[in-house]
């Protein structure tokens, strides 16, 4: 009988490794359509066979069981969720995503928050490995393969904190190197390894020397664990979906403006802030880290942005409160909110700013 820890490993299997290929989109847009036309909210083998089909007739495998494997990838990557009950509210957007990089930031998030890779479409597992290692990763530092092959052995769902600590993970690590893990679960960990490389504000940077490969937060360690740190950590946000949140408007203006800026003055600054249009203490989960509820601003517009001395229309013209200085109103004057940045997401949320964070405006 094998050793039971040792059988709880991470195990990730997939059929396509690659996000941006048509396989892998295309397949995950049949399971999509496959839910929005199908009452799913009940499991039952019949649809899972109906879908089966779908997938086989458009892309067809050897065996059945390349076809199971195609579609459980996206229950175990959290595009999906068990039971072809539902899927990610940013499904969607990655299907519709027009540049790679875009699709790369909505899998970050997708498979930071929902992946699950013990589970499937008839097994159901509410434990996020990938959530578990990239805390690991903020309490630590930094994690050689060595390290992840030993996070992999582990049952997380006993690990009450979320993460392991140095000397856990040291503990992990030997474990893993006594039973040749790495050459036992080959593939597994080449999957793994593969789709950690495709999450944005971590990177794998490899010793000249030794040869060896460590996984970093890209920014370096003041940035992680200095003020910035210290200051998302108390007001309860997550640091790494912040980072993707703010990256994805980065992103807009990349792609609107041909440049980093300030969505209203149009300036690149050296530094901007991701602010958010419903405040992040009042937001709903799936509104707290959503683009459309975020501006990327100057400091200055920020600061009058999140204390209700501006809002906007939903034609994008800056409304003042009562209480701000003449000066600042005329030289607000000249800027407004293009309609390249508004949309109906963002109408909701700037609906919310006037009527709750706005100061008196006549």
């Amino acid at each position: 009988m094998g050793n039971p820890k040792y059988e709880k490993y991470w195990k990730l299997t997939v059929e396509y490794t690659d996000i941006d290929e048509d396989n892998f989109i295309g397949t995950l847009q049949l399971i999509v359509d496959f839910i929005d036309n199908n009452d799913t909210s009940i499991y039952s083998k019949k649809f899972y066979k109906k879908l089966q089909r779908i997938v086989y007739d458009k892309y067809p495998k050897a065996d059945c069981a390349s076809i199971r494997k195609s579609i459980n990838q996206f229950i175990k990557l959290g595009f999906i969720n068990n039971g072809l009950s539902s899927y990610h509210y940013l499904a969607k957007d990655f299907l519709d995503a027009k540049s790679n990089n875009k699709r790369t930031n909505l899998f970050s998030n997708i498979f930071y928050t929902n992946s699950k890779l013990s589970a499937s479409v008839t097994k159901p597992s509410e434990v996020h490995q990938i959530n578990f290692l990239i805390k690991t990763l903020e309490e630590v530092g930094t994690l050689t393969k060595n390290d992840i092959e030993g996070l992999m052995t582990v049952d997380i769902s006993t690990v009450t904190k979320g993460y392991f600590t140095k000397e856990e993970v040291e503990k992990s690590r030997r474990y893993a190197d006594s039973i040749d893990f790495s050459l036992r679960k080959y593939n597994q960990v080449g999957y793994l390894f593969n789709f950690l490389n495709k999450l944005n504000d971590v990177t794998f940077v490899k010793n000249k020397k030794t040869k060896e490969a460590k996984l970093y937060f890209t920014d370096d360690a003041k940035r992680i664990f200095g003020n910035e740190y210290t200051k998302t950590k108390t007001t309860k946000r997550d640091p790494y979906l912040h980072r993707l949140y703010k990256y994805q408007l980065k992103e807009e203006t990349n792609i609107k403006l041909n440049n980093t800026q300030c969505m209203l003055e149009k300036l690149s600054y050296p530094s901007l802030v991701a602010s958010h249009i419903k405040p992040f203490i009042d937001s709903e989960p799936h509104e707290a880290y959503d683009p459309n509820n975020g501006l990327l601003l100057s400091r200055n517009m920020d600061i009058l942005f999140d204390q209700g001395y501006i809002s906007f229309r939903d034609d994008g013209k800056i409304i003042y409160a009562d209480e701000l200085n003449d000066d600042v109103k005329n030289h607000l004057d000249k800027y407004h909110l293009d309609d390249i940045f508004i949309n109906e997401s963002r109408l909701k949320y700037f609906n919310y700013h006037r009527n709750n964070i706005l100061k008196k405006a006549s």
